[in-house]
């Protein structure tokens, strides 16, 4: 068997950028696709919950329920407006009027100035579990506004605590999401893209005519895989100027390190959308697997959305073997901590044994035969 050439090898990359630049749904899958969706999901999803709708019914008509009327308001999360204080709270969550209710039942202010404590009640519609435990903590925060109000603002209280928000000050959800949904869509692209390259040939029988020449597998692998590197790490470099200057999210770490990481990453990805190809021989077999393997465990299993230290423990040993769970980790870490190597070392050492793996059990997988 000949040795690897690095000129064959080349021939089938040139060969393979004809066909992307002939192709103008690859160019965009590659460059624009996760550009769109970036830019599509990082302004819809928006997990900072505002503009609640509160209905207040007010039966006590003091200053005193005025004042926490407007402690609401000047939360900036509350959209509140007067209801009938004699309609039924209940039935008006049950028709979906408000997602709270406030009732302030008459002696409200009476009780205050009595220094009695004074009561007010909170109903929420606790449909959406996320939402109401996050109105719930806008709600506590309001309580001891309250009562820091009505204790007057020389009374001390025992102790004191004071928090504060490292790596991410203003909360901001889109600062979080964003490098993660980056992670996503680039991960699926790469596979589905891949996943499709070697079924191609196969479909339209011009493997048949590569086999035939001296080409061997590995060549013809690295020749495959070579311009999708080039075409993932664009796309990788107009996520991050979407990221940075369209959504505003810090990068405080290394760009060396963003970059060489977003290459493993790749390599990870390629190498498992090459391992789908080289093993269904079809195009809408291997479109099938690569969204499967590709889009659910990135969405449910990776970390961004759901935090992996609250799964179980046999999910969090399945997230191990996703790439894109460890990149997940990466990405925030350098964009939103300035994480270095030192911090980094873990995810970037499994990055690189799973690209190394993945490439090899796509070669070892890759059949010469022309049988299926």
């Amino acid at each position: 068997m000949d040795a690897f050439r690095w000129d064959r090898a080349l021939s089938i990359a040139r060969k393979e950028v004809r066909h992307i630049r002939r192709d103008p749904f690859t160019l965009a899958a590659g460059l624009g696709i996760p550009v769109l969706l970036v830019l599509f999901f990082g302004f819809v999803m928006d997990f900072d919950v505002r503009d609640i709708r509160l209905l207040v019914q007010d039966a006590d008509r003091s200053r005193a329920s005025r004042e926490l009327l407007e402690l609401f308001r000047a939360s900036g999360h509350f959209d509140a407006r007067s209801a009938d204080p004699v309609a039924d709270p209940a039935a008006l969550l049950a028709r979906e009027k408000a997602k709270a209710v406030l009732v302030i039942p008459p002696g409200f202010g009476r009780d205050r100035d009595r220094g009695v404590p004074a009561r007010a009640q909170v109903l929420l519609d606790g449909a959406d579990n996320s939402t109401a435990g996050v109105i719930l903590s806008y709600v506590a925060g309001i309580q001891q506004a309250a009562a820091r109000r009505g204790a007057g603002a020389d009374a001390a209280e025992p102790v004191e605590v004071r928090t504060r928000f490292l790596f991410n000050p203003e909360l901001n959800s889109r600062w979080f999401v964003v490098p993660g949904l980056a992670a996503v869509v680039i991960g699926l692209l790469a596979v589905l893209l891949t996943a499709l390259t070697v079924a191609r040939e196969w479909e339209n029988g011009s493997m048949e005519l590569l086999l035939s020449t001296p080409v061997r597998p590995l060549e013809i692998l690295v020749g495959k895989l070579a311009p999708y590197v080039a075409l993932g790490m664009g796309g990788v470099l107009l996520v991050y100027l979407t990221a940075r200057f369209v959504f505003d999210v810090p990068f405080e770490g290394s760009h060396a390190l963003f970059f060489s990481a977003s290459f493993l990453f790749l390599g990870a990805a390629l190498g498992q959308g090459l391992l789908i190809s080289v093993t269904t021989r079809q195009q809408p077999l291997a479109m099938q697997l690569g969204i499967v393997t590709g889009l659910l465990p990135s969405l449910l299993l990776s970390g961004f959305v759901f935090p992996i230290e609250s799964m179980p423990l046999f999910f969090r040993a399945l997230t191990a073997l996703l790439p894109v769970r460890w990149y997940m980790t990466v990405t925030r870490g350098i964009f939103l901590r300035g994480a270095g190597p030192a911090d980094l070392w873990v995810p970037l050492t499994v990055l690189t044994a799973m690209s190394l793996a993945l490439s090899a059990l796509a070669l070892k997988k890759f059949k010469t035969d022309l049988e299926p």
